[in-house]
């Protein structure tokens, strides 16, 4: 055997051991694969721009009143009394509430609200609505819907955990007053006129009774 084919089969030999050893280390490749990703794709990538940091300020709370104010501090009172209690719930209750007792009151109908009036509102409701049954006007009206509703002032007493929240309306509604004779004397059944209220509602946290009771009125 010359020379020059025994360096052949040497050659050979050293390419056939590279091969092996090459598949060993990267594996074999079949088909279409992606390219190695780059450098930079792997990094750790950057942190989000917001954190949720615990015992920040409550938001159910700030949304309504300065942090800090003495109305944020009263109503964070009242959570720590009544851990349920929510300003955004509670401020739910009281749009439905100013309906239903607007509505009531206009009507005359008392006895559908008893329970949300506390003692001196009820007595100076029904003393209103004695003196237009006494003069025989009735009161025709409709409710078109609220404009604003805001909360004004938090108080809390904390020997007795009573709670105070006042909120301010401007609703829109229809009124039309009637005389005996069925004939309007004052408003209209079809001119909408706007309405501001400011009502605080009162009630003990903590208390079985859920409901809050209408403590004052005002504009």
């Amino acid at each position: 055997m010359n020379s020059s084919l025994i360096q052949l089969l040497v050659l050979a030999g050293v390419a056939i051991f590279l091969i092996l050893k090459l598949r060993s280390v990267l594996g074999t490749r079949d088909g279409f694969e992606k390219p190695p990703v780059p450098l930079e794709d792997v990094r750790p990538r950057a942190r989000r721009d917001f954190e949720v940091i615990d015992g920040g300020p409550d938001r159910d709370i700030t949304d309504h009143a300065p942090d800090g104010s003495e109305t944020a501090k009263a109503l964070a009172a009242m959570k720590l009394v009544e851990p349920g209690f929510s300003v955004n719930t509670f401020l739910q209750g009281a749009r439905g509430a100013y309906e239903m007792i607007l509505m009531a009151f206009e009507r005359g109908e008392i006895d559908e609200i008893r329970e949300f009036l506390d003692d001196e509102i009820e007595a100076a409701f029904v003393q209103v609505i004695n003196a237009r049954e006494e003069q025989g006007l009735t009161i025709s009206a409709k409710f078109i819907g609220l404009k604003e509703l805001s909360l004004v002032e938090a108080t809390f007493d904390r020997d007795t955990k009573r709670a105070e929240v006042t909120v301010r309306y401007v609703g829109e509604l229809t009124s039309a007053v009637r005389n005996k004779a069925g004939e309007i004397i004052e408003g209209s059944e079809k001119e909408i006129k706007r309405q501001r209220d400011v009502w605080t509602f009162g009630r003990t946290m903590g208390a079985a009774d859920p409901n809050w009771q209408l403590v004052a009125t005002g504009e």
